[in-house]
């Protein structure tokens, strides 16, 4: 084949240090901007974005020359300072160390967008640290439960 095609869609998902309550909403609309402006940089292209005061969920279509690691350091250390520069409040704000990022099928696109949409009213019933473990869960993703909320 003379040429490489992809269509890799990916839900991210990665919390504040600590899961302190953080990212105001007069501000989180810009944050999303700038995960936009990230992705865009690497190739990449935001579809949704959302979250509460302590982590956020990204869905956003991944180009085949990039690796998620280097999306996930991209977007935690640009957003970061980012806030510490224009979110005077927040200088001491900082990104947990670990992320899950789970495969979307195309097919399932929408229904990622309206549960990413959904999270602050998800969230009035639901733990972020049940959240995440129903996903670890539910794609079968092996883990220690003494290591996931460090």
């Amino acid at each position: 084949m003379p040429q490489s095609f992809a269509c890799i869609y990916i839900h991210l998902i990665f919390s504040t240090k600590d899961r302190m309550d953080w990212i105001r909403e007069d501000w989180e609309i810009e944050l999303h901007r700038y995960f936009a402006g990230t992705l865009r940089n690497q190739g990449n292209k935001l579809i949704e974005a959302g979250g509460t005061p302590n982590h956020v969920h990204l869905l956003f279509s991944m180009a085949k020359q990039t690796s998620i690691s280097d999306v996930v350091r991209d977007l935690k250390s640009n957003s970061s300072g980012w806030i510490h520069r224009d979110v005077p409040e927040c200088r001491e704000f900082a990104w947990q160390v670990g992320y899950a990022a789970f495969s979307v099928s195309f097919s399932a696109i929408e229904d990622v967008q309206t549960y990413i949409r959904n999270q602050k009213d998800h969230h009035r019933i639901k733990t972020f640290q049940e959240e995440l473990l129903a996903f670890l869960e539910k794609h079968q993703v092996e883990y220690d439960p003494k290591y996931v909320f460090e």
